[in-house]
């Protein structure tokens, strides 16, 4: 009896925690793809004109941006600090979308988001994290890679085994 007592006591916890969360609509899921779009696009397109201010303005204060070297983990300050010198000189960088596919949360305040890119490392995928806040998308996270082919990879192992070795020094 005590058992049985215990198990509804639990199954009433449970039933009562049940979210009340309603899933936002299509039409919603649509709007928030559009306007992240929009943020991402302008993003890039404030790398290629070298505008140093509307670049760093749509990332968060706590945001991070991964490259494509194993020591490019930076904060946002980090990465301002390492990329002001090219965005002085006038020159950033050009990263021409090619696709991008954004997930939208149940809630409509976060989405996650792979995309192609056409860079001057040739083919490369950014990913990353974008959060509402404020009534304003700012990005969280971004990662960007340099796409290999599968027939290329054995190449590249060789090539920067070297430097690989060098690096993995500091976690032994």
């Amino acid at each position: 009896m005590k058992k049985a007592v215990l198990l509804f006591v639990f199954l009433m916890i449970l039933v009562s925690c049940k979210s009340t969360l309603k899933p936002i609509s299509f039409k919603n899921q649509q709007e928030i793809k559009k306007a992240v779009n929009t943020v991402l696009d302008d993003w890039h397109l404030a790398a290629t004109e070298a505008n140093f201010e509307n670049y760093f303005n749509k990332m968060d204060s706590i945001s991070i941006f991964i490259g494509t070297d194993a020591t490019e983990n930076w904060t946002k300050k980090q990465f301002m600090s390492f990329s002001k010198p090219f965005f002085d000189k006038g020159k950033a960088w050009d990263f021409k979308t090619l696709e991008r596919t954004i997930y939208v949360n149940a809630s409509g305040d976060f989405v996650w988001f792979d995309e192609l890119l056409n860079t001057w490392m040739g083919t490369c995928r950014g990913s990353g994290v974008l959060e509402k806040s404020n009534n304003e998308w700012k990005i969280k996270q971004y990662v960007l890679s340099v796409s290999i082919p599968n027939d290329d990879v054995q190449a590249v192992i060789a090539a920067k085994k070297k430097n690989d070795a060098i690096f993995l020094k500091k976690f032994n």
